[in-house]
């Protein structure tokens, strides 16, 4: 039996979709804000996670995002929000699928069923996770080894891990300092530019333009992207 979390902070809407799925036959959890979420998945095993965007204490972005930190399980954003740049948003930070409230329960179910489905399909052909391919780029962060376009390419270790913190978050944009910290696990001074330095030899090294790169892209005013 599937097993999967409803995240949302309308008891009503909660209970809706618990019986919706109850009643085809899944196995439920429920959490009202990201926190429980985030405390429900230390302890369970889901099989795809439905999660609200607008919530208090913990949004649905900032829950999706420390979610997609461990887990690959398919999330189903909700929201009442229906304008194109929030599916953008919501997609972008590793959702898979997109409901906009309100909704009925055929949708609803349709879309787990096509989710759970591609997901076991991906499960049972499991890639490699210590590989990553991103077009000609390949990091195996086993051997701690990039080769671009089949050629090696030496990097130093911090030069590797902002690297391979940008391939695995690809399309999430990083802010410098998020960036910074997420890397060296300390808190970013503003005065501090080795961010900056390491994009820099980071292009140089695996773009064949760095002037326009292919890989590593500049969010002008934001960040940093794969």
């Amino acid at each position: 039996m599937d097993k999967i979390l409803v995240v949302d902070d309308d008891a009503s809407i909660r209970k809706l979709i618990e019986l919706y799925l109850i009643n085809d036959g899944y196995s439920v959890d429920i959490a009202s804000d990201g926190i429980d979420a985030l405390n429900l998945l230390e302890k369970n095993e889901y099989d795809l996670i439905i999660l609200d965007i607008m919530m208090p204490k913990l949004d649905g972005v900032a829950t999706c995002l420390k979610i997609r930190e461990k887990e690959t399980m398919p999330i189903i954003f909700l929201s009442a929000k229906g304008e194109e740049i929030d599916k953008i948003e919501g997609l972008t930070v590793g959702a898979d699928d997109y409901i906009t409230k309100p909704f009925g329960s055929m949708e609803l179910l349709a879309r787990v069923k096509a989710q759970l489905r591609r997901y076991k399909k991906f499960s049972e052909n499991p890639i490699d996770k210590n590989i990553i391919e991103i077009g000609d780029l390949v990091i195996n962060t086993n051997t701690h080894e990039v080769k671009v376009r089949g050629e090696q390419v030496k990097l130093t270790p911090k030069e590797f891990d902002i690297l391979e913190t940008l391939a695995r978050n690809k399309g999430i944009v990083f802010s410098v300092e998020k960036l910074y910290e997420t890397v060296w696990k300390e808190n970013f001074a503003v005065s501090d530019t080795s961010i900056v330095v390491h994009i820099t030899n980071i292009r140089q090294k695996i773009e064949l333009d760095p002037k326009s790169p292919q890989f590593i892209k500049t969010v002008w005013g934001v960040g940093y992207k794969i």
